[in-house]
């Protein structure tokens, strides 16, 4: 039983069928912390995603920040007013994530033209991976981490270059695997497929995302925790 099972994307609110996951999450994993990660500015597709998270229990809506300028806090006032009348209403918890102080490069490049490190230090680069506790369900099974997971999608896309071959043939574990390889599965730790990602953290800032289209309600505040 994981300690705490999170939702996220891409962006997980893009779904419209958001709130029903938070019950089948609870349903699967009775016992862990829920945790929902989302850039806020679609939560307001999702007015019953609160009262599904207060009855679900053990719940915290995380939402990311992506920017620190006054433009970008413009952009999120809506949402953080919808939070705060979410919070008030159903007493459900809302943490602030500032994201974009911990974004580190997974590869090098973009689309078609996108590289693998290999600092040929896989060790290191699993020390310093931010996702190195956070495998991830995809496809109905379970992935060392997010990158792998998706990278067969960035390769459908751009048709990578032959550098990535030896971290294409990752295969997940699953769902029919034996408690064994499970438990074999979450001792792992670095992998020959780690040496895609930097040795050294190399952290980068996006320009401002988000421009101005739908917005959310217009009242209330937000308690929750700024400083994470």
């Amino acid at each position: 039983m994981p300690a705490k099972f999170t939702l996220l994307g891409g962006e997980p609110a893009i779904n419209p069928h958001l709130p029903e996951f938070i019950h089948l999450a609870r349903a699967c994993w009775p016992k862990s912390e829920l945790r929902l990660v989302s850039n806020g500015l679609l939560l307001h597709r999702h007015p019953e995603l609160p009262a599904a998270l207060a009855k679900a229990g053990n719940t915290v809506l995380e939402v990311s920040l992506h920017h620190e300028s006054e433009a970008y806090g413009r952009r999120m006032e809506p949402v953080l007013q919808l939070l705060g009348r979410w919070q008030r209403e159903h007493r459900i918890e809302v943490r602030l994530l500032r994201s974009f102080e911990n974004w580190t490069r997974r590869y090098k490049g973009f689309g078609a033209t996108m590289e693998p490190f290999e600092d040929e230090r896989p060790r290191t680069s699993w020390q310093n991976c931010a996702a190195r506790t956070c495998p991830q369900i995809h496809d109905a099974a379970i992935w060392k981490c997010a990158p792998l997971a998706y990278l067969p999608m960035q390769n459908a896309r751009y048709h990578l270059s032959e550098k990535w071959t030896p971290y294409l043939t990752y295969e997940p574990l699953q769902p029919d695997c034996s408690n064994d390889s499970l438990r074999a599965f979450f001792a792992r730790e670095e992998e020959s497929y780690c040496g895609m990602c930097p040795a050294r953290p190399e952290r980068f800032g996006l320009y401002l995302p988000y421009p101005a289209r739908e917005s959310a309600g217009q009242e209330g505040g937000i308690s929750g925790d700024n400083s994470t």
